[in-house]
């Protein structure tokens, strides 16, 4: 299966917010990557039933500038958000086994994220 989202990719842990919840600090997402995760939703595929197999989750981002990015982050987001849309069942390491081949990319023209899920074989 290949998923392609066609904006500009978003980490969770960039700009976080703390907000105090009946006194306790607590971290969200920012509300930048709280927008990205619903601009998301168009581009997921509708499945019958989550993903619960194990996986490999290739993610390819083409960011819109140089800056540099950590893609541990990058990933944890993508995969946040195929658990919260559906595609996966969860994001433990007993459905997503491995990110081989994922890698961070420039384009100026054409920031996207290409997310490739294959079935484990072995």
């Amino acid at each position: 299966m290949q998923i392609t989202i066609p904006i500009e990719p978003r980490t969770k842990k960039n700009s976080q917010q703390i907000i105090f919840v009946k006194g306790r600090a607590m971290i969200f997402p920012s509300k930048k990557y709280k927008e990205y995760e619903k601009a998301c939703a168009e581009y997921m595929p509708r499945l019958e039933k989550p993903i619960d197999y194990p996986v490999n989750i290739k993610c390819t981002y083409y960011m819109g500038t140089r800056r540099k990015c950590d893609l541990t982050n990058l990933l944890e987001a993508t995969d946040d958000i195929l658990v919260h849309y559906g595609v996966l069942a969860d994001d433990n390491y007993t459905i997503i086994e491995s990110h081989d081949g994922s890698r961070v990319y420039y384009d100026k023209e054409n920031p996207r994220t290409i997310i490739e899920i294959e079935k484990k074989t072995d």
